[in-house]
C-alpha cells in the first residue's frame, strides 16, 4: 500500500491515534539519516508539496525517480540484522512472526486492525488524520517499541500530536529480508505488551496489534530490486 493511500485511509482502516501519546522517540535507531537530516528543514504540511520531493518519488508516485540506490550488501545487511537483534536482547531472542493467514480483496481487516480503526476517531467525531503534516522528522519521533529498522532509508513520514492524538505514519526502504524484518516487529511488539496478528492482503504482509489505546500495523512487501518496503503506522 503506498504511503499517501495509507495517509488517507489512516482513520478508516489502520488507525490514528486519539489518546495521550508520548513524544519519546523510539530507541536508538530512529534518527536515521533522512530523519537527522529533516531536523533542520522546514515542515511541509502541504502532501502535494512533500510529494513533489523526487527523494520520495518512489513511493508518493510523484516525479520520475526510480526506487533510490540502496546498500545491499552482505556487509550492511549484517549490520542492519546485527543491530537489530541488539535492539531486542539478542538473536535468541529474535521470533518468528505468526504464521499469515490470507485476507481476500473484499474480507474484513483483522481484529487488531479494527480495534485501531475505532481508536481513530475522537469522541467528538474529529479524526486524527486530518491533522498529519508531513516531514521526515516524524520518523524520529515513532514510539520506543517501532523504531524504523535498523539503516532503514526513511522515503516519507506524516505525524501529529495535536490535541490528544499520537499518530506516525513513515515509509521506509531496507535490503533486509522481508521475514527478518517481520521477525523484529513482532518481538518488539510482543516484548512491549502487543498482541501481534499476521495476515496477507493484496500483496502486503500485515503485523498488527493493539495495547489499550495504543495500535500498531507494520505493512511490509518485498520489491524485485530486492529491497523491502515498509509502511508503519503507529498510535500512542
Amino acid at each position: 500500500m503506498k504511503f499517501r493511500q495509507i495517509a488517507a485511509v489512516a482513520p478508516l482502516a489502520l488507525l490514528a491515534a486519539c489518546g495521550g501519546g508520548s513524544d519519546e522517540p523510539a530507541v536508538d535507531e530512529a534518527m536515521d539519516p533522512a530523519s537527522e537530516q529533516a531536523l533542520n528543514d522546514e515542515l511541509m504540511t502541504d502532501p502535494d508539496m512533500a510529494g513533489r520531493n523526487e527523494a520520495n518519488a518512489a513511493l508518493s508516485g510523484t516525479g520520475n525517480a526510480a526506487i533510490p540506490n540502496i546498500d545491499k550488501s552482505p556487509r550492511a545487511i549484517e549490520a542492519a540484522r546485527a543491530r537489530a537483534a541488539e535492539l531486542v536482547g539478542g538473536v535468541d531472542k529474535l521470533k518468528p512472526a505468526p504464521a499469515p493467514r490470507p485476507l481476500a480483496g473484499n474480507e474484513s481487516d483483522t481484529d487488531a486492525m479494527r480495534a485501531a480503526a475505532i481508536a481513530a476517531i475522537k469522541p467528538g467525531g474529529a479524526n486524527c488524520a486530518d491533522a498529519v503534516e508531513y516531514s521526515a522528522t516524524w520518523a524520529a519521533k515513532l514510539p520506543a517499541a517501532f523504531p524504523v529498522y535498523p539503516r532503514g532509508n526513511t522515503q516519507e513520514a506524516a505525524g501529529t500530536d495535536q490535541g490528544d492524538c499520537a499518530l506516525r505514519i513513515v515509509s521506509y526502504l531496507t535490503p533486509v529480508a522481508l521475514d527478518d524484518v517481520l521477525s523484529f516487529y513482532s518481538t518488539r511488539a510482543r516484548d512491549a505488551g502487543f498482541k501481534v496478528d499476521h495476515a496477507i492482503k493484496a500483496g502486503d504482509n500485515i503485523l498488527s496489534g493493539t495495547k489499550g489505546a495504543s495500535a500498531y500495523v507494520v505493512y511490509a512487501r518485498r520489491l524485485p530490486e530486492g529491497i523491502t518496503q515498509v509502511d508503519l503506522v503507529t498510535t500512542n
